[in-house]
């Protein structure tokens, strides 16, 4: 039996039961009532048992194999993460990565969704990692005798001190501890490695692969501590402000979603500002809808505004689209779309004078910022040379671009087909249908050759478009229609007396469907969504077909063909399957700490 709730008062006075203690149940009766419980579980015991055991030896056997060339990889390691990134501009690719790192950091505080592990918990951790380093060493073939005594003598260390905490811990011991602390003394310890242990230092000389004695290069070692520091301090940091910055969430959430912006256009690309053009041209555009398109949302914001609005706002749509048909700058018919777009949206924000005050001022600070990332991106590259829309790295750092601007844009793109699908506006939901089930029977690849090859021969003269924009806008419309078909299952889950309260209170369409229906929406949704997030990232490595180097495309083409590791094609793959493997384990673990912290799947 589990042990009874204990209610638990929160800050606002709420009681909230705490969730009931799972039994501790010994290791022995875990084991013979859940795997050899019956005959027939027994036998299936160990037929599994078999199989995972030959191909667990199959697989260190080729890991540990005498005729493995894993030098290829370690050389080629930054290679396969920027590509051709100049090496004299790496601290852009650190800084960009102390950026990320610092915000997980502050979000993991301001969230505090750092979970907590139990000490017993902590110490069978501890011990299994141990049990599973040892048997490394005496199950894989091909393996010294120093080599098999080193991996026993390591795997020994934390299985013995597993073992014995566990002997020490009290079986009903509560005690725990954060699982951040955990994760940092791990990394910790690697890094530490990496100061002490002669792992050797990996170059590329004359044409051939040359290991030098040593510790690994200044050059790794040194940053890798820096970004450990980075993280520790901002955690730190995050917990201290949290309870004075009230604030601190939704700000932080709004630097998540312009850093993949900033920090490709700004920090890895460093364009090249020209101030006589800025001058006289992008900032007299930027002015203009700033100050122009905040004073017609000012008007149409106006409970006054009424049918006249609606038709104000639906002529400045046509007048947005009819821009792309005609020569003008790209900033001219973004900034169009926007004020479009913020236009149809406007009567949501009607009502006070405060409340139109900061939809206009909204208005003004989003054209800032698109204005001066689209002018980053149209600008060239003085570090890299790079003319106006190109990209200069490749390999992993290709793929989380990829990956990171086709979720951005693809979310908010499935909603809304989701949401007109399920409306009962039949033009907007045949629409919706039309286009979710084009885009569904059409394979990926052909998105990808269509958008690559044959969009730039169907623009009008004077607009091009380089082939990773092209590459993500192909991408979006694909992933967007499958996220609409994710959320519209979480739609038509939510109950009829949901909808009747919400008219009852008087609630607008809008109201209701913002802050009734389509968080429940989300919620229900998040295993399809994120499901749908992992899936992005692995199909990305599809861009290899239209001649894209991304992380599969240098491990399986370009490293096995480059002089020095001729035919070392299987080593860099396992790298990158393991890279594959590790980014969508973590996206999934995410997604299962949400889902327990909402309650999924309880009732």
């Amino acid at each position: 039996m589990t042990e009874p709730t204990s209610p638990n008062v929160t800050a606002g006075g709420r009681v909230q039961l705490a969730r009931p203690k799972e039994p501790y149940i010994p290791p022995r009766e875990w084991i013979r009532d859940n795997l050899f419980s019956t005959p027939f579980n027994s036998i299936l015991t160990v037929l599994f048992t078999a199989l995972v055991f030959v191909m667990t030896r199959g697989m260190l056997g080729f890991i540990f194999g005498h005729d493995r060339r894993w030098e290829a990889p370690a050389t080629n390691l930054r290679f396969l993460m920027t590509q051709a990134y100049p090496d004299e501009q790496y601290i852009r690719v650190w800084f960009t990565f102390g950026w990320i790192l610092a915000l997980a950091g502050l979000s993991l505080a301001a969230w505090n969704a750092a979970p907590r592990v139990g000490y017993r918990n902590l110490a069978r951790k501890a011990a299994s990692v141990g049990v599973a380093v040892a048997l490394i060493g005496l199950v894989a073939p091909a393996m010294s005798t120093s080599g098999r005594l080193q991996y026993v003598l390591i795997g020994a260390i934390p299985m013995a001190a597993g073992i014995i905490a566990l002997k020490i811990l009290d079986n009903h011991d509560t005690r725990d501890m954060s699982a951040f602390v955990v994760q940092v003394l791990v990394v910790a310890g690697i890094i530490l490695s990496l100061w002490t242990v002669p792992y050797g230092q990996h170059t590329f000389v004359d044409g051939a692969a040359r290991v030098d004695s040593g510790t690994v290069a200044q050059s790794t070692k040194l940053p890798l501590t820096i970004m450990l520091l980075v993280i520790i301090a901002a955690f730190y940091v995050g917990r201290t402000i949290r309870p004075h910055f009230k604030q601190l969430k939704a700000v932080l959430g709004g630097i998540w979603l312009l850093s993949p912006f900033i920090l490709t256009t700004l920090v890895l690309r460093d364009p090249a500002f020209d101030s006589g053009h800025l001058l006289s041209t992008d900032i007299p555009i930027g002015l203009a809808f700033a100050l122009g398109g905040g004073a017609i949302l000012w008007l149409l914001s106006s409970a006054k505004a009424g049918e006249t609005g609606r038709i104000a706002a639906a002529i400045i749509l046509v007048l947005a689209f009819a821009s792309f048909l005609t020569p003008m700058r790209m900033i001219v018919r973004i900034d169009a779309l926007m004020l479009a777009g913020a236009a149809l949206s406007s009567a949501t924000f009607a009502g006070s004078r405060e409340a139109r005050l900061r939809f206009v001022g909204g208005w003004m600070g989003a054209i800032v910022i698109v204005n001066w990332l689209v002018t980053a991106t149209n600008t060239p590259s003085t570090v890299f040379g790079l003319p106006t829309g190109t990209f200069y790295g490749g390999g992993l750092t290709l793929t989380l671009i990829i990956t990171s601007f086709t979720l951005i844009f693809a979310f908010p793109l499935g909603v809304t087909m989701a949401l007109a699908r399920t409306s009962k506006m039949p033009i907007f939901r045949v629409m919706s249908t039309a286009y979710i089930e084009t885009i569904r029977g059409i394979p990926l690849i052909t998105v990808f050759i269509f958008f690559a090859i044959m969009l730039p021969l169907l623009l009008p003269d004077g607009m091009e478009v380089a082939k990773i924009p092209a590459i993500v806008i192909g991408y979006v419309l694909f992933s967007s229609a499958y996220l609409a078909e994710n959320v519209r299952g979480g739609l038509q889950s939510i109950g009829r007396g949901q909808h009747e309260a919400a008219e009852a209170l008087g609630l607008t369409t809008a109201q209701k469907t913002l802050m009734i229906t389509l968080p429940q929406a989300l919620r229900v949704s998040i295993p399809p969504l994120v499901g749908q997030a992992i899936g992005t990232f692995k199909e990305s490595s599809l861009v290899l077909i239209v001649g894209l180097f991304d992380l599969l495309f240098i491990a399986r083409n370009v490293i096995p063909n480059t002089s020095g590791f001729l035919g070392a094609q299987r080593e860099p793959l396992m790298v990158a399957s393991f890279i594959y493997w590790a980014g969508s384990y973590s996206m999934s673990k995410a997604s299962q700490r949400v889902e327990r912290k909402l309650g999924l799947g309880e009732r």
